[in-house]
């Protein structure tokens, strides 16, 4: 008897271990160092389960050529990821084949030549409250290129009342992922712990970030600060509300969208307060502003500008050039990487049950879950569902542009496939 359950005993782990080699699989490829040009050799290599958590499934180092293998446990959606000199690297686990080659840039706490191209605050009132999306664009045209990387990556200054609902970042040909934003000495200064690399072709880095400020009184006075030289800094707010400038600040006012108010600032210096006030009530027509700006064909709103990164919804003013045409589909961009930092919290963040306090913690940026997890999928899909369904209802009618729709689509999908896995 016993030898008969060692038989199938054996018989069975043979299965089961044949069927995990039929799963696995491996992947190989080069880290090259892009500063030096040269093989990235020593570096941490690690395969991440996005189905399970962003866990660690698999840890290679690189060789004296920078080369590395791993072995996918599974069939689930791997990224492959690298610590070059602190700062990280991904691309998607590539299948058949195909290499897995990635690049990496030296590490440095400043980098000269990363610039603010434009700080843009998009401010809209809702229930005594005064809401801002805020966005940075910013450029590192290092070179030798190296990528700027600290605790203190990227500084900001927000209003000392401003609360923070979340925050994101996307690298240059990367995706949106949230991001944590750390305070940082004083009220109202934060800091983002997110590599800053080189610029990709004209494609940069993105910050974004979502607050709101009291606002009971309907007026609130701005002193906005950028910390790196800053090209451009703009407001945009609905026409029901009023802009005034500070003395001393010269904003202009680009006339494009109906719907929409537009001030943009010239040459922010670091640390010098950009101030102005904002009043009145109001909220900004999206569905105006994307028609606009898929009419408007501005140059520069090309595929390959930067204006196909989430940012843009600035037209050209008659008889001036636009300083932010290339920005076109600003609005609807931004809206997809706030929808794909929403649903990224949504979707692990544990259920938390009634009457435990399921609202937001003020300042941490912490998105409330959902009563239960079936409540929390069937309520994302379904905005999901009806935010593609508005999308293609656009692209009919030729209220967005091509480019834009292209781009919102891709990060509307993403979230969607990662929504349906874990339902």
């Amino acid at each position: 008897m016993k030898s008969t359950q060692i038989v199938f005993r054996t018989f069975a782990l043979s299965l089961i271990l044949t069927g995990a080699l039929a799963q696995a699989a491996t992947v190989t490829g080069t880290v090259t160092d892009k500063t030096t040009n040269k093989p990235a050799v020593g570096d941490t290599v690690v395969l991440v389960d996005v189905q399970a958590g962003m866990g660690e499934v698999a840890h290679a180092t690189t060789d004296a050529r920078g080369h590395y293998s791993l072995t996918k446990p599974g069939s689930s959606n791997y990224l492959v990821r690298v610590t070059h000199q602190g700062a990280t690297y991904f691309i998607g686990a590539p299948g058949g084949n195909t290499p897995g080659d990635l690049t990496v840039y030296d590490v440095v706490a400043k980098v000269h030549g990363v610039f603010i191209e434009a700080d843009v605050l998009e401010v809209e009132s809702q229930n005594g409250q005064l809401k801002v999306t805020e966005r940075y664009f910013v450029h590192n045209t290092s070179s030798p290129p190296l990528t700027q990387w600290s605790e203190h990556s990227f500084e900001i200054v927000l209003p000392a009342e401003a609360v923070v609902n979340g925050a994101g970042g996307q690298r240059p040909n990367g995706l949106p992922t949230s991001v944590k934003l750390d305070p940082d000495g004083p009220k109202g200064h934060y800091s983002f712990n997110f590599p800053i690399q080189p610029d990709d072709g004209d494609k940069d880095t993105l910050f974004q970030l979502a607050y709101h400020v009291p606002y009971s009184g309907g007026k609130f006075t701005f002193k906005a600060q950028v910390t790196l030289p800053a090209d451009n800094l703009a407001v945009l707010l609905p026409k029901s509300m009023t802009f005034t400038p500070g003395s001393g600040t010269a904003f202009k006012s680009v006339p494009e969208d109906p719907g929409v108010q537009t001030f943009v600032a010239k040459n922010a210096i670091p640390g010098k307060p950009v101030e102005f006030t904002i009043s009145g009530n109001g909220s900004i027509p999206r569905e105006q502003q994307g028609a606009s700006a898929g009419d408007s064909g501005a140059p520069g709103a090309s595929a390959s500008a930067p204006g196909n990164q989430p940012g843009g919804g600035i037209g050209n003013p008659i008889g001036t050039p636009d300083p932010l045409s290339k920005y076109k589909g600003w609005i609807l961009g931004g809206l997809a990487l706030l929808l794909v930092v929403a649903a990224a919290f949504l979707l692990r963040k544990p259920a938390v049950s009634p009457g435990t306090g399921a609202a937001a913690d003020a300042g941490t940026g912490a998105y409330p879950a959902f009563a239960s997890p079936a409540a929390k999928h069937t309520t994302l899909l379904n905005a999901l569902k009806e935010e593609l369904f508005a999308l293609e209802s656009e692209k009919i009618s030729g209220a967005i542009a091509p480019e834009e729709y292209t781009q919102v689509k891709a990060a509307l999908e993403t979230v969607l496939r990662r929504a349906l896995k874990r339902s």
